[in-house]
């Protein structure tokens, strides 16, 4: 990095003095980020679709990827280009008087054509113009090869300074150099900003020796600065040891950073709640970071960038509980195919039984003990036992149970002797949950109220009228529209004849009411698909196997289902994330208790 492309041109102004660190340049600010790998796990595709993201457009519509000569760039072609590239860059450019600026995209050009001439080489980027803030800026993404097909290096100073350096010279050659007016009246407006500004900064290089002493007229910025410290200090971050002497707290920088980015957030909260044509209330704000552990159920009002060089996003959700929530920390995957509008469920990740753990309950029995030596006994008789060693395939089995001991899940007896309770398999699943790292996000309806309202499969809606424990629902924002569609659902389902009012005037439901909506949707929508399929529809009864190949993924009112068709049919099962990656491909499964245990792989004598 300290050689690559650029450096030319740095050594060349670290001589002659930096021109955006003259007084009159007009200020840009460049965030740069370099990712590795690019085009693996769809990430270059998830950031591409997100600064393209709607409501960034001076119109408020979808932005528009451009390139160097086209208003109109391929975003896939560029993604294939740099499939294979070790690297990518991305950058922000936001000039301060942007607003000012008569053409963002004239500017971004011309900003990288001379990037070209500094680097020697011609560069393969697009970028994207966004006015959904206060400074409108250009996201630019570069693929990380030269005009040679070689990796594309650029010296670590120019992406530092030598891009904001020319940035810096286009806006002033553009608006002209800054006037000592226009300075006054931005360090004005910067008194009482709640973030770090270069006031702070400039305080900070006063501190670096000791207490500031600010006693007598300085001249120049003293005023401005004598009233940010009074600011600073109603904030608990500065004091006054003596008279006119002030101090600057340890955490300040980070403590201003911290509050500049949760404004950013509050705006887009704001934003969102706004577009919705709802009030926003920022008294009934609340946040999360990716390490929360409380799950958040509601409605996904809006999606973000959490930090637009990467590719972690931000959600905006209504909670049932009445309040705005902002989740941050989400990865770009977990939301693909989840609509804004739709229902879910976000924390930490909801996983299945461990087969380590379906192992130990079969072990274990009736009598609810589990014994090594019974389980090696049965490990021997395993046919291909995973790993070939029954020794260790047992002390899998064993460290888990130790593991979970130490949670007071199960209880050791005594040496190889271990009791488990009856609802291990939950506890267990539960256990991992509350340890994930990763935030899940969870789809409960892809279905707004309205249309569940009406709907003749099982919705989300019917789900909480039956639930024994409903969810807690508060009457108040969300949670008072989804009290109202619960209200609206009942009486669909009493016209229908599947619920009906007892003498008390309480609403009774039909026995087996979610499993009788659910099969009257399969059954006319496996109807309305055998004629455009050309094959026969049928549904799967317990203990029925199916094989075939897994063509699509079927989001209904009751749920998310797979088609699995073979020559002769197609049936729809209940959609599960172990099979996310195995579209197209041959699958097999055996319905059990309502769901599908699914084969994967080749399989032979492929039939019914």
């Amino acid at each position: 990095m300290r050689q690559g492309r650029g450096a030319a041109f740095v050594r060349g102004r670290q001589v002659a003095g930096w021109a955006h660190q003259r007084a009159g340049s007009r200020r840009v600010v460049v965030k740069s980020r370099m990712i590795r790998a690019p085009g693996r796990g769809g990430r270059a595709r998830a950031h591409l679709n997100y600064i393209q993201r709607d409501g960034t457009s001076r119109e408020g519509e979808r932005g528009q990827l451009y390139g160097a000569e086209t208003d109109r760039a391929d975003g896939d072609a560029f993604l294939a280009r740099g499939k294979e590239d070790r690297h990518q860059f991305r950058f922000i450019v936001s000039p301060e008087d942007g607003d000012q600026m008569q053409d963002l995209t004239a500017f971004t050009r011309d900003l990288m054509a001379q990037m070209e001439t500094d680097l020697g080489t011609k560069l393969d980027w697009v970028a994207v113009n966004h006015f959904n803030t206060g400074h409108p800026h250009a996201h630019i993404v570069i693929n990380g090869r030269d005009d040679r097909g070689e990796d594309l290096v650029i010296n670590g100073d120019y992406i530092t300074q030598g891009l904001r350096e020319r940035a810096t010279e286009l806006v002033t050659l553009e608006l002209g150099p800054e006037t000592a007016q226009e300075q006054r009246r931005k360090l004005e407006n910067m008194v009482d900003q709640d973030r770090f500004t270069s006031i702070d900064r400039q305080l900070l290089a006063l501190g670096e020796e000791g207490p500031i002493d600010m006693r007598g007229d300085q001249g120049g910025d003293h005023v401005l600065r004598l009233r940010r410290l009074a600011k600073l200090e109603r904030m608990g971050l500065a004091g006054q040891p003596e008279p006119g002497v002030w101090q600057l707290a340890s955490e300040m920088e980070r403590t201003l950073r911290d509050l500049g980015e949760r404004g950013d957030v509050i705006r887009a909260m704001n934003r969102a709640m706004r577009d919705r044509g709802r009030a926003s209330d920022p008294s009934q704000f609340v946040f999360h970071d990716a390490a929360s552990r409380e799950t958040v159920e509601g409605r996904l009002t809006d999606r973000h960038l959490a930090d637009e060089l990467g590719e972690q996003i931000g959600l905006v959700i209504e909670g049932l509980d009445g309040r705005t929530h902002h989740v941050a920390g989400i990865d770009p995957t977990a939301l693909e195919g989840v609509r804004t509008g739709a229902l879910i469920a976000v924390g930490p990740a909801v996983t299945g039984p461990r087969p380590v753990d379906r192992e130990i309950v079969q072990v274990a029995g009736e009598g609810g003990v589990y014994r090594t030596a019974e389980h090696l006994d049965r490990a021997g008789s395993i046919p291909r036992i995973p790993g070939g060693d029954a020794d260790a395939y047992v002390a899998s089995h064993v460290r888990r149970l130790e593991a979970l001991r130490r949670a007071d899940i199960v209880e050791r007896i005594e040496a190889g002797v271990w009791r488990v309770p009856g609802d291990y398999l939950d506890r267990a699943a539960a256990y991992d949950s509350a340890r994930a790292k990763q935030l899940s996000v969870r789809v409960l309806s892809n279905l707004d109220l309205d249309a569940q309202v009406t709907a003749d499969g099982a919705t989300w809606l019917d789900r909480g009228l039956l639930a024994r424990e409903p969810p807690s629902v508060v009457d108040a924002g969300f949670g008072h529209d989804v009290l109202e569609a619960r209200r609206r659902r009942q009486e669909t389902l009493v016209e229908r004849g599947d619920a009906w009012h007892d003498d008390d005037g309480q609403i009774r439901y039909r026995r087996g009411l979610l499993k009788t909506l659910e099969r009257r949707e399969l059954e006319r929508v496996g109807s309305e698909m055998e004629a455009a399929r050309g094959t026969s529809f049928r549904t799967l009864a317990e203990g029925e196997a199916m094989h075939g190949t897994l063509r699509e993924k079927i989001r209904l009112a009751s749920g998310t289902y797979a088609l699995v068709e073979n020559a002769q049919e197609f049936v729809l099962v209940p959609w599960k994330p172990v099979i996310d990656r195995r579209i197209g491909q041959e699958v097999g499964g055996v319905m059990r208790a309502g769901a599908m245990d699914w084969q994967l792989g080749r399989q032979r004598g492929l039939g019914v």
